[in-house]
C-alpha cells in the first residue's frame, strides 16, 4: 500500500522517466512502477543517473533517482556541476540508510551525512517518516518540476511499518 502511495506521487508530479539502483527499502517502489506506464531505466552508479536524467530534463522529461542516501558521495560531483550548477529538475527518492534498526554498521556515516550534505549542494529535501508524510511528498515532488530544481526526499524505515 505505502509503494502504490509513493508511485502515486510519482505520477501525480508527471514523473515520466524513473532511474534506480537496487535498493531492498524501495524494492516494493520499483515492483509498483513497474506494474505502471512509468519508463524504467536501472543504473549502475549514482552520477550515471544523474547524467542521463539531466538529458532527460534537457529534452522536457520529468526524471526520478531512486537510490539508497549511502550513494549520494557517489554523485556529488555530478549534482554540483550539472543539475544544480544549471537548475535541471532532478528529484532523489532516497532511502534513509543508517537510521534506527539499521543493520549494516558502514551504512551509519552516511546516513548521518547525507542531510548536511544535501544542505551544502543547496538541494531542498523533506524526510517521509509516516503515511501522513506523503501528502508532502507528493507536493515536494511537484515543486521540483515546476521551479526547475533539484529535490530529495529521505524516506525512513519505519514508513514501512506504520499503519495507514
Amino acid at each position: 500500500m505505502i509503494d502504490r502511495l509513493i508511485v502515486e506521487c510519482m505520477k501525480t508530479a508527471s514523473v515520466d522517466m524513473v532511474l534506480s539502483l537496487p535498493c531492498n527499502m524501495l524494492s516494493g517502489v520499483m515492483q509498483e512502477i513497474g506494474r505502471q506506464s512509468l519508463t524504467h531505466i536501472s543504473v549502475c552508479r549514482e552520477e550515471e543517473a544523474v547524467g542521463i536524467a539531466a538529458g532527460a530534463a534537457l529534452a522536457g522529461r520529468r526524471p526520478l533517482l531512486l537510490m539508497q542516501n549511502s550513494g549520494l558521495g557517489n554523485c556529488i560531483n555530478a549534482l554540483a556541476s550539472l543539475t544544480c550548477l544549471y537548475r535541471l529538475p532532478l528529484f532523489l527518492l532516497m532511502s534513509n540508510r543508517g537510521g534506527a534498526g539499521e543493520q549494516i554498521t558502514a551504512q551509519v556515516p552516511m546516513g548521518q551525512a547525507a542531510p548536511r550534505l544535501l544542505d551544502v549542494l543547496g538541494i531542498d529535501y523533506i524526510h517521509v517518516q509516516t503515511p501522513s508524510d506523503i501528502d508532502r511528498l507528493g507536493s515536494f515532488m511537484h515543486r521540483t518540476y515546476s521551479e526547475s530544481v533539484p529535490g530529495a526526499a529521505l524516506v525512513s524505515r519505519e514508513l514501512w511499518h506504520a499503519e495507514i
